[in-house]
């Protein structure tokens, strides 16, 4: 059985360009944390097996309670963990709306952090968060 692909949620601001991603109480991947062992891979990995966003992306919206279209893919961000169950990959995805959706983060338990707040976070998530940023600001 292949591993389920997790999802990282940002909104960047439109106007101002901050960035803020969606943290949950397990930690930023939507919607369960990596194993214990989890490493990140190169970004040069590429795996014979390609996840499409869309299917993640709606569940995300449903799970959040979100209208269809509240998130939009990243598609051309991917990135892979490695796991003692297998590859496991990562993918983003950005809230469309002006401001981001603080009720529906409160809802799902989770809250919207900046880069300098992910401290608490695993070493593994803060690679990921960074290569969302440097994806996110080109």
């Amino acid at each position: 059985m292949p591993v389920l692909p997790r999802l990282i949620l940002l909104h960047k601001q439109k106007t101002s360009g901050r960035v803020r991603f969606l943290c949950f109480s397990a930690g930023i991947l939507a919607f369960g944390p990596l194993p214990a062992l989890a490493a990140l891979r190169d970004e040069d990995y590429s795996p014979t097996v390609q996840f499409h966003p869309t299917a993640v992306v709606r569940e995300a919206e449903v799970h959040l309670g979100l209208p269809e279209g509240a998130i939009e893919p990243e598609a051309e961000f991917a990135a892979w963990v490695d796991t003692p169950e297998g590859d496991v990959p990562v993918l983003l995805a950005a809230f469309s709306a002006t401001d981001p959706p603080f009720a529906a983060a409160e809802r799902s338990n989770g809250r919207f952090i900046a880069m300098t707040e992910s401290r608490h976070l695993s070493d593994v998530e803060r690679q990921l968060l960074r290569r969302a940023y440097e994806h996110v600001l080109g």
